[in-house]
C-alpha cells in the first residue's frame, strides 16, 4: 500500500483495541513497525495521536499511512475464533438479562471475552449466536478478565451501544464484586488508592503500584464474613477502571484473592480448600443506566466453583445484602501494603 488512506470505524468494531484493529485488518504488518507508526504519529483516530491500547467506536475515521508490503485483508475472524456447534446455546445459557438494547451475561471464569495471543475461545466469536432475529450483531462495551465471572453486558444495536459505552466512560456505572481473599485486611473497611502502571517484558507484563507516574486507582472494599485469620470474604467496588486494579489492590492489603497466583504467589493458595486454583473474584452486580431511560439492576450468582467454596466455608451469601458502602469520609487511604 504506497498511499495514506482513511478508514471509518465500522459498528461491529466498537470497543475493538487500536492495535487489534489493525491485525484484523493488516494481517502482515508487524507488531513493531505498527508501535513506531504509533509512536511517530503517522497512524491517527480523529486526528489525533493513539495507542495502540485505544478503544475504537464507531464513526471515527483511522488515518492508515503507506505500509509497504503489508496489504489489507478482508475484515473476518480467523478460522480459529469461528462459532462452534453449541455456542449460541452455550451463550443462551448465560442470559440473565434481555430486553430490546441490552443483554446481560454471567460469564463463567475461564472463558475470555476477546481474543489475543494464544486465545482461541472467546465470547465475542459467539455474538451471532444472541442476534434473536435482529439484523445487528451484539456488541461489547466493557471487559472482565479471562478468569473472572460474573455480570457482562452487550448493546443489542448501536443507539445502546453509544449510550452504554458513555455510561462507563463517566463512571455512571456502579460495579461491585464479589471475592475470597487469603488473610483478614486490618481493618474492616476501607479505601485503597494507588498510582498503577504496567510493568514487565512483553507476554510476560503485570500492574505495579508506581509513584508519579502512573494512573490512578481507586477501590472500596468491606469485611463481610471471615473464617477465623486464614480467609475473608470482600465486597469490592472499584471508582476506576484500571486492569487488574482489583488483583493488585488486594495484593497491597496483604490479603491476595485465592487462586490469583500473578498478584499472590504462593500466598495466594491454601491446601485443602476445594477449587483453589479458580480466580475467585466474582463481579456479582452492575447498577447503570438504561439506554432508554431508568436503571438497569443486574446481579449474577456464583459460578459453581465457587459456590463450593463459600458452602465449605459456611459463608451464607444473603449476607453480603446486609453490607453498606464504607463510609468515604472515614475511609482510609491504603496506598501500599501494611507494614
Amino acid at each position: 500500500m504506497s498511499a495514506v488512506r482513511t478508514v471509518m470505524v465500522t459498528e461491529d468494531e466498537a470497543g475493538l483495541r487500536l492495535d487489534r484493529w489493525f491485525r484484523r485488518h493488516f494481517a502482515e504488518l508487524g507488531h513493531g513497525q505498527l508501535e513506531k507508526l504509533l509512536r511517530t504519529g503517522q497512524i491517527r483516530v480523529d486526528g489525533s495521536r493513539s495507542r495502540g491500547s485505544t478503544r475504537l467506536q464507531p464513526g471515527q475515521v483511522i488515518r492508515v499511512p503507506p505500509l509497504g508490503d503489508a496489504q489489507a485483508a478482508p475484515p473476518q475472524r480467523s478460522a480459529q475464533a469461528r462459532p462452534r456447534t453449541g455456542d449460541a446455546e452455550r451463550l443462551r445459557d448465560m442470559i440473565i438479562h434481555l430486553d430490546d438494547d441490552v443483554i446481560a451475561l454471567n460469564k463463567p471464569p475461564g472463558l475470555a471475552v476477546q481474543g489475543g495471543t494464544g486465545v482461541t475461545r472467546h465470547i465475542d466469536a459467539m455474538l451471532d449466536g444472541l442476534r434473536f432475529g435482529s439484523p445487528e450483531r451484539p456488541r461489547l462495551v466493557h471487559r472482565l478478565d479471562k478468569d473472572t465471572s460474573g455480570v457482562l453486558v452487550l448493546a443489542r444495536n448501536a443507539f445502546a451501544a453509544t449510550r452504554l459505552a458513555a455510561a462507563f466512560r463517566g463512571r455512571s456505572a456502579e460495579k461491585t464484586y464479589w471475592a475470597l481473599v487469603v488473610g483478614v485486611p486490618r481493618r474492616p473497611a476501607g479505601r485503597i488508592v494507588s498510582e498503577v502502571a504496567k510493568r514487565g517484558a512483553h507476554g510476560a507484563e503485570r500492574m505495579a503500584e508506581v509513584d508519579g507516574d502512573g494512573k490512578r486507582a481507586a477501590t472500596e472494599y468491606e469485611v463481610v464474613e471471615t473464617a477465623g485469620r486464614q480467609i475473608a470474604w470482600l465486597v469490592l467496588r472499584p471508582r476506576t477502571g484500571r486492569t487488574h486494579q482489583l488483583r493488585l489492590h488486594c495484593a497491597s492489603l496483604g490479603t491476595p484473592i485465592l487462586g490469583d497466583a500473578k498478584y499472590g504467589g504462593r500466598d495466594a493458595f491454601i491446601s485443602g480448600l476445594p477449587g483453589e486454583r479458580t480466580l475467585h473474584l466474582h463481579a456479582r452486580s452492575l447498577d447503570l443506566p438504561h439506554p432508554r431511560g431508568g436503571m438497569l439492576h443486574l446481579q449474577a450468582p456464583l459460578p459453581e466453583r465457587m459456590q463450593a467454596t463459600w458452602r465449605f466455608l459456611g459463608f451464607d451469601p444473603s449476607a453480603a445484602a446486609r453490607t453498606t458502602n464504607p463510609d468515604k469520609k472515614g475511609a482510609v487511604p491504603l496506598s501500599r501494603r501494611p507494614q
